[in-house]
């Protein structure tokens, strides 16, 4: 399996660390650092996420690690990162 970023996951990624890095730089390298390793366990165990029943005609699934939440969507060989973000934001 190929793990691929989209845009908006990379951009997400940012936006977490900008907001965790203005009170601790350090803590949020680690969160920083947690969540851009977890897909890599997808590429063994890619539908470990419980699946997502509003996206019917996609297979879109979720990953969470800790207070987050990573969306990701299986086509064929890939696996799409879609999103991430925290449990506590308004999504």
């Amino acid at each position: 399996m190929i793990v691929r970023w989209t845009p908006r996951s990379v951009s997400d990624l940012r936006r977490l660390y900008d907001f965790l890095g203005e009170k601790n730089l350090r803590a949020a390298q680690a969160v920083v650092d947690a969540l851009a390793a977890a897909p890599d366990k997808l590429r063994q165990f890619p539908r470990r996420g419980p699946r997502l029943e509003q996206f019917t005609d996609r297979e879109v699934r979720r990953l969470i690690i800790g207070a987050y939440e990573i969306r990701y969507e299986i086509k064929g060989d890939v696996i799409r990162l879609l999103q991430i973000w925290h449990g506590k934001e308004d999504r």
